[in-house]
């Protein structure tokens, strides 16, 4: 089976994971911070926080930002499930904002419309989550000019987009957000196995995701209510979580990160024979760059249906799993989710993602992705293509 992702495990990264078994600490030890700073020296954030998930990594970033139950959190209906789900763990609401039909990244129109109407209803949003859908940043330049106008605050959600450069600046840099999140899930670019990251420039905000990460404890005598006890001494002076990242993880994701670059390099070449290839296929193609020297991390190639090039979406999917391609959706709308249905969204008010799901399909791509595999890739969609279109005029006729 030719999966749509797929981890990339070299010798040298299993003899680091294997070096921290054999040393003083699996944990709490000294690669989580050695992993931290190499992380801040290739995006430039001043500051990073390990996680042991993306999602813990969208959780403690709402904590730290203060959102709490009465605030609002608003973030594209096209993404995973966390990125919803960290407003709800602070119980706060969560809203959506449609997204733009050419890079499927939320629609800054969308947003601002929304914005002006929110603010007559007194229901602006205490924090945008901004996510870089496939990889693809988000104008996030024109995102912090709003949250200058209206007082919101910015997390980027990068867990598709390490690696990418916004103007020129790796993603995380932060020049034009208040947090940046990052993923390490085995199918993401680089990976801790699970794990996640924050990363910030702000020492405050660093500072309490610190905390967070490990039960709201902390060993730092200017932090206590009291002088402390002695050496051994420390104090829970907030409620946190076990979210900590171990070091066989970190040992992992160090190795990994020297390959970011030649990783991100092998999804581009997958990804520009894809653009020629399926050039002339009834698909629209996914955006890699933008203005101002903006490239996609390319963790998804995702492509959409023409619409009406195709008689049965499930149908063409189906049979290309039965080739042994595993291709996919990425995503269902949040708002179609059952428990989010309780919320009472009108799908109504999201034409774009509506007509995005019912027409994305994602391709297979991962740096170890041979040629002949995505020939075979390449083949196969364009043969059930030409066949779905038959049957599609056959029936008509």
């Amino acid at each position: 089976m030719i999966p749509y992702g797929r981890q990339q495990i070299s010798e040298e990264d299993i003899e680091s994971v294997v070096d921290v078994l054999r040393s003083d600490f699996l944990t709490q030890g000294p690669v989580v911070p050695q992993f931290e700073q190499a992380v801040c020296d290739y995006t430039g954030a001043k500051f990073a926080v390990a996680v042991n998930s993306g999602t813990s990594a969208l959780h403690i970033a709402c904590l730290a930002l203060g959102l709490q139950q009465g605030d609002w959190l608003w973030t594209t209906p096209i993404t995973f499930v966390a990125s919803a789900n960290c407003g709800l763990y602070c119980g706060a609401q969560v809203d959506f904002v449609d997204i733009d039909p050419l890079t499927w990244n939320l629609s800054i129109s969308v947003l601002e419309e929304k914005l002006a109407h929110a603010k007559t209803q007194r229901r602006l949003p205490k924090i945008v989550v901004a996510v870089h859908f496939a990889g693809l940043p988000c104008e996030m330049e024109r995102i912090r000019q709003l949250s200058k106008e209206y007082g919101f605050s910015i997390i980027e959600d990068a867990c598709h987009a390490m690696g990418g450069c916004y103007q020129g600046v790796p993603i995380g840099a932060g020049a034009y957000s208040d947090i940046t999140i990052f993923s390490f899930h085995p199918v993401k670019n680089i990976t801790t196995g699970e794990g996640g990251m924050t990363v910030t420039n702000s020492a405050e905000l660093a500072g309490q995701m610190k905390r967070l990460r490990s039960h709201g404890i902390t060993s730092e005598p200017q932090q206590m209510t009291r002088s402390p006890d002695g050496p051994w001494y420390y104090q829970q002076i907030g409620l946190g979580f076990n979210y900590r990242m171990t070091d066989l993880q970190a040992a992992l994701g160090l190795s990994q990160l020297k390959k970011l670059d030649e990783f991100i390099a092998s999804r581009r070449r997958i990804a520009t024979t894809y653009d020629y290839e399926l050039s002339a296929f009834p698909l629209q193609l996914p955006y890699h760059t933008a203005q101002n020297n903006t490239l996609s991390g390319l963790h998804l190639y995702v492509v959409r249906l023409q619409q009406g090039s195709v008689h049965n979406r499930k149908e063409l999917l189906e049979n290309l799993r039965a080739c042994g391609i595993n291709v996919h959706v990425h995503y269902i709308p949040v708002y179609a989710q059952p428990y989010y249905q309780q919320f009472g969204y009108n799908r109504e008010d999201f034409p774009e993602a509506e007509k995005y799901y019912s027409q994305a399909l994602t391709l297979p791509i991962y740096p170890s992705m041979g040629k002949r595999d995505q020939q075979t890739v390449i083949a196969a969609l364009h043969e059930e293509l030409t066949r779905q279109t038959n049957k599609k005029e056959f029936v008509k006729s």
